[in-house]
Parts: C-alpha cells; sequence; structure tokens
C-alpha cells in the first residue's frame, strides 16, 4: 500500500512539474527569438513534453490497471468465486492447496515486479523533469542577463538618438 501511495504521490508531483513545463514552452513558443531559441529547439522541447506527458499518462495507466487487478482478484476471494481450499474436502489432501499457493506467489511476484518497473519508469522520468527544471532555470537566467543588456543598449541608443538630435538641431541654421 505504502509504494501505491508513494507512486501515486510521484504520479501527482510529475504531474504538476509536467504542467510547468507545459507553461514554459507555451511562454518560450510566442517569441522564441526573445529568449535565445530557435524554431526547431522550441519544437523539440514541445515534443519532449508532450513524450513525457505520454509517458507519465502511461504510468498512470498502468497503476490503475494493476490497482484494479489486484482489487478484482481479493474481491473474488471474498465474494466465494475462487475455488475452495482442498482442505475443506473429506478426500485425501493433493497437492492442489501447494500449486495454488505457489501460483498467489507468482501473481504477487509479477505485480511486484510491475510495481517495481513502474517505480523505475517515475524515478526516471522525474530525473529529466528536475533536469528539465533546472534546464529552465538556467535559462531564466540567461534570459535576465539578456533582458539586462537589452535595456543598457537601449538606453545607450536612446542617448545617441537625443544626442543626433541635437547636432541636427544645431546643424539646421547652417
Amino acid at each position: 500500500m505504502d509504494a501505491r501511495k508513494d507512486l501515486e504521490n510521484t504520479l501527482k508531483d510529475l504531474s504538476a512539474d509536467l504542467e510547468d513545463l507545459i507553461q514554459s514552452v507555451r511562454a518560450v513558443e510566442k517569441d522564441p527569438y526573445r529568449y535565445g531559441l530557435e524554431l526547431d529547439e522550441v519544437e523539440r522541447r514541445r515534443r519532449l513534453v508532450e513524450e513525457v506527458g505520454g509517458e507519465i499518462e502511461d504510468m498512470r495507466e498502468e497503476l490503475q490497471k494493476t490497482v484494479y487487478e489486484a482489487q478484482r482478484k481479493g474481491k473474488a476471494i471474498m465474494n466465494g468465486d475462487a475455488l475452495p481450499d482442498p482442505d475443506t474436502f473429506d478426500e485425501e489432501p493433493d497437492d492442489y492447496s501447494a500449486w495454488e499457493q505457489e501460483r498467489q506467489q507468482e501473481l504477487m511476484h509479477e505485480q511486484d515486479e510491475a510495481l517495481d518497473d513502474v517505480f523505475k519508469t517515475v524515478g526516471n522520468l522525474k530525473a529529466q523533469a528536475d533536469d528539465m527544471g533546472r534546464e529552465l532555470e538556467d535559462q531564466t537566467h540567461m534570459l535576465a542577463d539578456v533582458e539586462n543588456i537589452a535595456d543598457r543598449v537601449g538606453g545607450k541608443l536612446q542617448t545617441g538618438i537625443k544626442k543626433v538630435g541635437w547636432v541636427i538641431k544645431k546643424n539646421e541654421g547652417k
């Protein structure tokens, strides 16, 4: 149960991170040159975000399917839909109960492996999201630097335009 909750929480966190990435890509798509990005780089990032979103959705579906199957098997046993324990019969005991127990252990092992795979994939996606987050932070700092430089250049241009205007006024009478 704890592993499932951890997976659900991690998927929820990944979904929130993905939404932030989607918003960042949308902002960059409006004016990529302002952020120093080419159109093909913006497209690559948009596709990457879509792929990550698809993987997160696939993991969510796989987790729900695994939980549903486990619940369905549990309800079948509780409702008496499963075969009765062979030890309840008056006949000589056979290997059925051992086989049934072995089969249940195999099923639980398969479910554990499936959850482990989902957990690893979620971990990989989380690492990718973290990398993308760091990249966005770096780009934010670069954008701030570009904005500061643009402001300085704009100020110098205004000063230069004023000086040119002054020179033109002075030379108008000549």
